[in-house]
């Protein structure tokens, strides 16, 4: 399976701050998140895993060893006409959540918080990298990809996180599933992304659109892409 090395030679400033919660924070300091990217780009590791398995709409199932049932209305809509599926995975590493964990340990809240929002930052990042990879892959092949989608969007439950990390192996990049069905490292992502056929199309709403909780304060605007 295809191991990801990725880099990050930037992190999107705008975005540690909406994940951070300081979006309309015009008077924050810059110097402190800029502190704060820097020191991410320092402790990451960023790792992806990706494989492409065959997959049967009618039956809601990746033909993956084991096969993978997927359960839930939200992801059976988005996959309805995909005959095939990437199944991904990235981490940033486990180095970014020792580093938080002491800053708030020490009493370094805000420091802490921007560490975390940060972390956040370039796993997404990394996930689009990714992402981009498998959507040329997946067009120089004749098909138009989905967008990712990952569990807990929509009405996908996390249990799932368990049988995603299985058909990929995860373990090769260090990511694990915990007992509760989370990620760790925490600052990590598993999604899946389906092949249509080139003439096809999805009516299903993009990222922060499809989820439930309204009042997050790091959900994204709607845009022109995800409406």
């Amino acid at each position: 399976m295809p191991i990801y090395n990725g880099m990050l030679p930037i992190i999107d400033k705008s975005e540690v701050k909406r994940y951070a919660g300081l979006r309309h924070a015009e008077d924050f300091p810059q110097q402190f998140i800029d502190e704060a990217c820097k020191e991410i780009q320092l402790l990451a590791t960023p790792k992806g895993v990706y494989q492409e398995y065959d997959y049967d709409a009618e039956n809601k199932t990746i033909l993956s060893n084991p096969p993978l049932q997927i359960e839930g209305s939200v992801i059976e809509k988005h996959l309805e006409k995909s005959t095939k599926v990437y199944v991904m995975a990235v981490t940033v590493g486990e180095d970014v959540e020792v580093r938080s964990e002491q800053l708030f340990k020490q009493g370094n809240y805000t420091v802490g918080l921007l560490l975390d929002a940060a972390a956040t930052t370039a796993v997404e990042q990394i996930a689009d990298q990714v992402n981009e990879i498998i959507n040329t892959i997946a067009k120089n092949q004749g098909y138009k990809p989905t967008w990712r989608f990952s569990p807990g969007y929509g009405n996908w439950p996390l249990e799932v996180q368990k049988e995603l990390a299985n058909i990929i192996k995860t373990d090769q990049i260090g990511l694990e599933v915990t007992e509760n069905f989370l990620l760790f490292p925490r600052k990590s992502v598993t999604a899946i992304i389906g092949l249509m056929p080139g003439d096809e199309d999805i009516a299903t709403k993009r990222g922060c659109t499809s989820c439930s909780q309204k009042d997050c304060t790091s959900r994204k605007l709607p845009t022109l892409e995800n409406k």
